[in-house]
């Protein structure tokens, strides 16, 4: 492959899902590797996965705790892939997105409603190639859930019920109260971010700040890139009118441990009015009374059920295995041509776009809004009043009957962070 045809990449945060992110991108020239921990950047290049000569890639590639020095001083990077905890995606995104650096941010999006919409307006004005990283969008069953819907294999959709096994992680505790040194090969303060200031423990840092308001997004902001996906795609969802939660109690610091959280979505063109249903924490919807016995509704994971007037299709996670229930009807159902253009992979379709020009299928247009509708969920959790549905006005950005809601859609960041 000729130099001109490969792109010169930074990629920050190579450990858990950057682990996966970084070796996504090793088609490119990996020009520098950043990470808040070092321990990170050592286990990504020792790993027994990597193969000699991406290692040799990794080793040459100069490294940096600090993404700002790192866009500061590695001036030839044309674009960036950014898996770090969920608080920090929309400043390390929003800096390269003002370099004109183009930019795949693992899902969610953001951490805040706001920083969802000003990264999509700023993608768009900066006129860069985005990517949000919900890998099952670009699978095949994806592609077939939209195919059939479209083609009115269920008819017209008006019920949606998504689940996960999620949380696998510590959910409804209290934060611990001992502070213990931080590492020595961590930069603590540079982990925290734009986030309010607490002291370093290993019960935030390495994965499990996922629980945290102050860091992740719980279980919904985690699975539903993934899981609300599909019907977003397929039923062509853009902002929801309302939103309502109900929970088990949850703690000043950490998310509850289940949920169930209900949209409604207006009519749009030929689709009619959509009620979506999230159930999590070990919380499922009611077994379908098409689906067979002893069969297992999504998988493991969790999964989707659409309900149309014509009948009802179910699929995993990911949006894998879609199958319209039950079986003799997937059996009777004679298949529409596939229209969609299918994906090389989440990774190599932001590659491809940005070497054509073209967009990727989540860019930030797409996957900004739905990060916005997902965390609309957190802050419905949020807030005192359960029996009240929250009233949302996307053109406005506000809750137009609970107007104290409205201080979740974002927060005061540390001082000297900004977007």
């Amino acid at each position: 492959k000729a130099p001109s045809d490969t792109l010169n990449i930074g990629c920050v945060g190579v450990g858990g899902m950057g682990f996966s992110d970084t070796r996504g991108v090793r088609s490119e020239n990996i020009v520098a590797l950043c990470d808040v921990d070092d321990e990170m950047i050592f286990n990504l290049i020792r790993s027994d996965e990597v193969e000699p000569k991406e290692r040799a890639m990794y080793e040459k590639a100069a490294k940096y705790r600090d993404f700002r020095r790192m866009l500061e001083k590695e001036k030839g990077i044309d674009a960036i892939t950014v898996t770090v905890p969920d608080h920090s995606h929309a400043v390390i995104a929003m800096t390269a997105i003002k370099l004109g650096k183009h930019v795949y941010v693992q899902k969610p999006l953001t951490h805040t409603v706001k920083e969802a919409r000003m990264l999509a307006k700023a993608a768009k004005e900066a006129n860069v190639v985005t990517q949000m990283g919900n890998q099952g969008h670009s699978k095949e069953g994806a592609r077939l859930i939209c195919e059939w819907i479209w083609d009115g294999a269920i008819g017209n959709v008006n019920e949606v019920h998504t689940w996960t096994n999620r949380p696998i992680w510590p959910q409804a505790i209290d934060a611990p109260k001992e502070i213990p040194s931080v590492p020595s090969t961590l930069d603590w303060d540079v982990w925290i971010g734009p986030a309010p200031f607490r002291p370093y423990h290993p019960a935030y840092h390495p994965f499990k700040w996922r629980g945290l308001w102050d860091f992740g997004t719980g279980s919904l902001g985690d699975m539903g890139a993934h899981i609300i996906d599909q019907p977003f795609w397929a039923l062509k969802l853009t902002a929801p009118t309302s939103v309502q939660a109900s929970s088990t109690p949850f703690t000043k610091d950490y998310y509850p441990w289940a949920e169930v959280v209900t949209y409604e979505f207006a009519a749009r063109g030929d689709m009619g009015p959509v009620r979506l249903t999230w159930w999590d924490g070990g919380l499922t919807p009611p077994r379908p009374p098409e689906l067979e016995d002893g069969r297992l509704m999504g998988d493991e994971g969790g999964g989707v059920l659409f309900r149309g007037d014509k009948g009802a299709l179910m699929c995993s996670v990911y949006g894998e295995n879609p199958r319209l229930i039950p079986e003799s009807r997937m059996q009777e159902y004679k298949r529409p041509a596939k229209t969609i253009p299918r994906s090389p992979g989440i990774r190599e379709e932001w590659i491809e776009a940005i070497k054509k020009g073209t967009k990727s299928t989540t860019d930030f247009s797409y996957s900004g809004l739905l990060t916005e509708t997902m965390l609309l969920a957190n802050i419905a959790v949020r807030v005192k009043d359960k029996n009240t549905k929250l009233l949302w006005n996307s053109e406005k950005m506000e809750f137009t009957n609970m107007p104290e809601a409205n201080q979740f859609l974002h927060y005061e960041y540390r001082p000297g962070w900004s977007l």
